[in-house]
């Protein structure tokens, strides 16, 4: 033991000296110390080892060999297996770069072997050398060759899942690069872990092009992870409306009602405009844009456009702001001609038509309302598209004019004279007239004798004869009519004519045909729920009930079918005419039974007088004459109960 340790005091002194020399020393250097390994070793051997007499001792070699005794082989062990570090499958640990070639990295670990990495999982280190400490991932202890494997990326994926997550739980704001563009938004990567970015949460406006992004490095913050497809949503208009908040109150705090301010059209929908202010958004409503009548905002804007704008209103709490245009110019009234009046004729375009009337634009931003009704002097008021439709320039009399309220109403018909002038002359009661058929309503017809001059035929004056239950049934739209003037009322512009006026009542002669009892034949043209309706001779039509339609063998009358039928109600004033088929043959069966009952009545009498005289000529009753006399009697019983 002694000379072994002089060996190793011999062989560290030789090393101390020949440190620093060329490679040949060092070769010379290794060769001295095999040799002196060798004589060691030797030298041991002979001093040591001796030709066993009997069984040969293996233990006494390793007992012997080296001098170790077993507590200090235990501690020589337990040092050697100290200068291994444990490692665990699927744990994250720090290598040490060994070597790079052109296909792996060796990586240190502490581990009784190295471990192989992919070149290509260090892309993202292009300045990576030997010695540099980098994270990687145990995927195996041992593979089928007996190799350590190890990833990086799946560490850096496994690390970044753990940031991700850390920046979700704690509102943390994470670095992320625009990979690409996809459907709806962009793909991030952030550490290795690609998450999505929604189109709406880009940017507090909208985004029209999603590719100006791509490429370029961005902060975000974590909005929703979802484990179980490892799925990561990403905002960065969280990060802009936290700035904006705070400019927005300060924005808020500053304005004043009246106050001017410079904005950009941010987004424009049908009732009106968003306008960036510089971090607030106001809103710039479509009756604030023009003083004249606009159907959409965007007629008058653009988007990105730079305006100035006008503070009408706005709310501290809700930070909304009311926005103005046309505030910064006069108002179009004030430029209003002063020589209008009531009376004056004006021209213009036509700007709305509405229901009840049309809008006549003057000037932009003066317009006036012609109504319906002062459209034409006709009374029977037609809807106003039948007038006018938007864009026609027609020329107007202002009617009313209020410059104060700034309101003025129009009309048109004035232009021309009225034709209710001398309405009294042309139209005089009882005269003849000509028109022509304008509308129908339930009670009568509306007919145009000229233009501007309506009357009401009532549906009463359409026919003598005939019942009319509306009257499309007599007449039509466009369809010319004989007239007579019935009543004239010039100061309310009303007309009322008839047209069964031409004729002469014949009501009057049907009084003498139609008596009640009397019978007529008749057509049945209509069966209702109440009774038919039945054709008589002169164009009458008379009605006849349900239970008077019944026939002698109990059926109802048909549609088309003659039938003779009896006066049974007339009534002249209503122009009402009742009959009944069943009382013609009810009527008949009555005579007949009447004729029948005055048939056996007189019978009767006659044999009653025969036996009273019997009973007088007889003046002794005997047994056989009163056999006799009980048979006629019975006989005059039998007569009685018959006629009865």
């Amino acid at each position: 033991m002694a000379k072994k340790q002089e060996a190793e005091k011999e062989l560290a002194a030789k090393n101390a000296e020949l440190q620093g020399a060329d490679t040949k020393v060092v070769k010379d250097t290794e060769k001295i110390e095999s040799e002196a390994d060798s004589n060691l070793i030797d030298e041991i051997k002979s001093n040591t080892w001796s030709t066993p007499q009997g069984d040969f001792d293996w233990d006494l070699d390793e007992k012997a060999f080296g001098n170790y005794s077993d507590t200090e082989r235990a501690q020589l062990e337990e040092q050697y297996a100290g200068t291994f570090n444990q490692i665990n499958q699927g744990e994250i640990i720090e290598g040490i770069v060994v070597s790079i070639n052109n296909k792996d990295v060796v990586l240190n670990i502490g581990f009784k072997s190295d471990g192989l990495v992919a070149l290509s999982e260090f892309r993202d280190l292009p300045d990576l050398k030997v010695g540099d400490t980098v994270d990687v991932f145990v995927e195996s202890q041992e593979d089928a060759n007996g190799q350590l494997v190890l990833s990086r990326k799946r560490a850096k994926t496994q690390k970044s899942w753990e940031e991700i997550n850390e920046a979700l739980e704690n509102d943390k704001i994470i670095d992320g690069f625009v990979k690409s563009r996809t459907k709806g938004g962009l793909i991030v990567d952030i550490k290795g872990v690609e998450a999505f970015l929604p189109g709406s949460q880009i940017d507090i406006k909208p985004i029209r092009d999603y590719d100006i992004y791509v490429g370029k490095t961005m902060e975000f913050k974590v909005v929703k992870i979802n484990h179980e497809f490892k799925n990561v949503v990403v905002s960065h208009k969280v990060l802009i409306e936290d700035d904006l908040e705070n400019q927005k109150s300060e924005i808020v705090a500053k304005l004043e009602k009246g106050q001017v301010l410079e904005g950009t059209v941010k987004n424009i929908t049908d009732f009106g405009v968003f306008i960036d202010l510089g971090g607030v958004d106001g809103l710039l409503h479509i009756t604030d844009i023009s003083w004249g009548r606009i159907e959409h905002p965007k007629e008058v804007l653009a988007l990105d456009q730079t305006i100035n704008v006008v503070v009408l209103d706005f709310d501290d709490e809700k930070k909304r702001i009311a926005l103005g245009l046309k505030q910064l110019s006069e108002h179009p009234w004030e430029s209003l001609d002063k020589g209008l009046e009531i009376g004056s004729k004006v021209k213009g375009k036509i700007v709305t038509v509405a229901d009840y009337g049309a809008f006549l634009e003057i000037i932009p931003g003066v317009e006036g309302l012609i109504h319906v009704s002062e459209m034409s002097w006709s009374q029977n008021l037609r809807s106003p598209q039948e007038f006018l439709k938007v864009g026609d320039e027609i020329e107007a009399v202002i009617l009313t004019l209020d410059r104060e309220e700034r309101k003025m109403s129009l009309g048109i018909k004035q232009l021309t004279p009225d034709p209710w002038q001398n309405i009294t002359e042309r139209y005089p009661v009882g005269s003849k007239q000509s028109a022509v058929v304008k509308n129908m309503t339930n009670f009568g017809v509306f007919v145009e004798l000229e233009d501007g001059i309506d009357g009401l035929i009532h549906i009463s004056d359409l026919s003598w004869s005939k019942k009319v239950n509306h009257p499309n049934e007599f007449t039509k739209v466009g369809e010319k009519l004989e007239v007579v003037v019935l009543e004239l009322d010039e100061e309310n512009r009303k007309l009322s004519l008839g047209h069964k006026q031409l004729e002469e009542n014949p009501w009057d002669t049907f009084e003498t045909i139609f008596t009640e009892g009397s019978v007529h034949e008749g057509t049945v043209i209509k069966v209702g729920d109440k009774g038919d309706i039945v054709a008589l001779q002169y164009g009458v039509e008379g009605f006849c009930p349900n239970k008077h339609s019944v026939k002698e063998d109990g059926s109802a009358l048909k549609v088309d079918e003659v039938a003779e039928f009896k006066i049974i109600e007339f009534n002249k004033e209503n122009k009402r005419l009742v009959i009944s088929h069943s009382r013609i043959w009810e009527d008949a069966k009555a005579e007949a039974r009447i004729e029948e009952f005055n048939a056996r009545k007189k019978e009767a009498k006659t044999a009653n007088a025969a036996v009273k005289k019997v009973k007088d000529s007889v003046e002794k009753a005997t047994l056989g004459d009163l056999d006799v006399l009980a048979q006629l009697k019975e006989q005059m019983e039998d007569n009685e109960k018959k006629s009865k």
